[in-house]
């Protein structure tokens, strides 16, 4: 990172803060609700009651860490509005418990920021290049600072989202720079705080072991079964032992374990959120309902014998499909688990250093976004924000994370539904991916184009999914009968758009020439 940075990433970095403060007042989902009562179980209730809480509905599902966090949290929450803090006080939002809320988003994204500017250190810079659009330290920075799906979820929708992806920037950075205590220490912190990171384990522990307790490799690039270090394999255990330790051990210690997981793995919501994620079992649901409905006209099933849900619920959590076969937890587990072993593989087997865990952490992200039991439409961002580090590196990458950006982003628009929130997203929206595509374009401009032209097609069509969805859809009678429609067609198109991304990431990692790693 060049030393005039000093002068342009803390303007980055406030004015994007000066930003967030203008969203105070804005439309919030009721996740707020679900951290205000997270605040008052921890703030009020002994630590033997946070697990069995259930005065509201929004009840503690989180790791005990993220519990802790809380109960830090509620210390300055009482200064603002002790009332925010009964338990019984449900949906309270007064003014105040309003405004704290917001700024603990806002004050906590300093891990972000922190994170984010690491990150920027990891990346190489041109000789000679003033430009700052010429550089991909700045270009990064303003890709990751100012991310729209971070934007809207955490500071109009309301989460904590960019705190904890601070820690997943901070310790992908760590590894970069090759500290990979540090790095595993972040991480293993981060998954007790959210245990949706859990994603991305996989690339993390054979990145780890290959590349850590594994001291040296061949001339071949294979494995050198006697450099394996037990040392290094014992720092490791004991880093992911103490942290657990310190986020589940006085729940362990009150036989409460049992208990906690129950909260942190609710396999009974149903395969998909109630808002479809624009993954493979939106298009699964689709193709079954598409089914159904044929097999009716064609009278070839009898609609009062398929499940209701299915022809008249539109998008619900419980879904029991007609015509194709029903989805349980297990086959979601195996599928996940297949469409992320090729990465894994690829990693122990041919190693391609900072890259290569990179490319292995985002198809792990992708693959349990793909194939995952009951996921949530943000938990694209996990691979958005790493990506960004590649697409400033590499023509290719520029031109996957360009799709995958703009569908996961658009795939977010139907979290923010009320009219005064419209031209907020929209505007939001349109600023990021006009910077992301010059600047990614200029980028690489030596490289040729980052797009092919049915890409582009592709990424316009969401302009007319746009318009139908927010404009047209609206004011046409098919909003009383057909109110879900809108959701189904955003994920239907969005996954076609991630399905490609996943795929084209796959191909970039399967099919490098063996070649020396480029350090980041």
């Amino acid at each position: 990172m060049a030393a005039d940075s000093c002068s342009w990433f803390p303007a980055l970095a406030v004015g994007v803060s000066l930003l967030k403060c203008f969203f105070i007042s804005a439309y919030r989902s009721t996740d707020f609700e679900v951290h205000r009562n997270w605040l008052a179980i921890t703030h009020s209730l002994p630590v033997s009651r946070w697990y069995y809480e259930n005065t509201s509905e929004w009840t503690l599902d989180y790791p005990p860490l993220f519990a802790w966090f809380e109960l830090g949290l509620s210390q300055v929450a009482r200064r603002f509005d002790a009332n925010m803090l009964q338990v019984e006080n449900l949906n309270y939002a007064s003014p105040a418990t309003v405004l704290f809320q917001r700024l603990s988003v806002i004050v906590t994204d300093v891990v972000f920021i922190y994170a984010a500017r690491e990150c920027c250190r990891c990346v190489r810079e041109p000789k000679g290049s003033r430009d700052v659009l010429s550089r991909p330290s700045f270009v990064l920075a303003v890709l990751l600072l100012w991310n729209f799906g971070l934007l809207v979820v955490d500071h109009i929708h309301f989460q904590y989202n960019g705190f904890l992806f601070g820690f997943l920037l901070l310790s992908v950075a760590k590894h970069l720079q090759s500290q990979h205590l540090q790095g595993a220490l972040l991480f293993t912190f981060l998954l007790n705080l959210k245990h949706i990171f859990l994603y991305v384990a996989p690339a993390y522990g054979v990145y780890l072991l290959r590349n850590y307790c594994f001291a040296e490799d061949n001339k071949d690039g294979s494995v050198r079964w006697s450099s394996f270090s037990p040392l290094r394999l014992l720092a490791l255990g004991a880093i992911v032992t103490s942290v657990c330790a310190l986020s589940f051990g006085p729940f362990i210690a009150m036989g409460q374990l049992p208990q906690v997981l129950s909260r942190l793995f609710p396999f009974k919501r149903g395969l998909c959120h109630a808002y479809w994620a624009p993954n493979i079992w939106a298009l699964y649901n689709v193709l079954d309902k598409s089914l159904a409905v044929l097999g009716v006209r064609l009278k070839l099933l009898e609609e009062a014998e398929l499940p209701r849900a299915s022809m008249t619920g539109g998008l619900v959590q419980e879904f029991e499909h007609s015509v194709l076969p029903s989805v349980t937890p297990a086959i979601t587990l195996v599928c996940t688990l297949l469409s992320i072993l090729p990465a894994v593989a690829s990693i122990w087997l041919r190693p391609h250093g900072a890259q290569g865990f990179l490319r292995c952490l985002l198809l792990c992200a992708l693959g349990c976004f793909m194939f995952g039991w009951h996921v949530h439409e943000k938990a694209i961002l996990i691979a958005i924000l790493p990506l960004s580090i590649l697409a400033v590196e590499s023509r290719e990458d520029a031109g996957i994370f360009l799709i995958l950006t703009t569908t996961g982003h658009y795939s977010l628009f139907p979290l923010l539904f009320t009219p005064a929130e419209l031209p907020i997203k929209v505007a939001l929206m349109l600023m990021f991916t006009i910077f992301s595509f010059t600047a990614l374009r200029k980028l690489h401009s030596a490289q040729g184009s980052l797009l092919h032209p049915l890409e582009v097609i592709y990424l316009l069509g969401l302009v007319a999914v746009a318009i139908a969805c927010e404009v047209v859809f609206p004011l046409s009678p098919w909003q009383q009968r057909l109110p879900f429609l809108p959701l189904l067609v955003t994920s239907v198109y969005c996954a076609v758009g991630v399905c490609y991304a996943f795929l084209r990431l796959y191909a970039s990692l399967l099919l490098r020439r063996e070649e020396k790693p480029k350090q980041l």
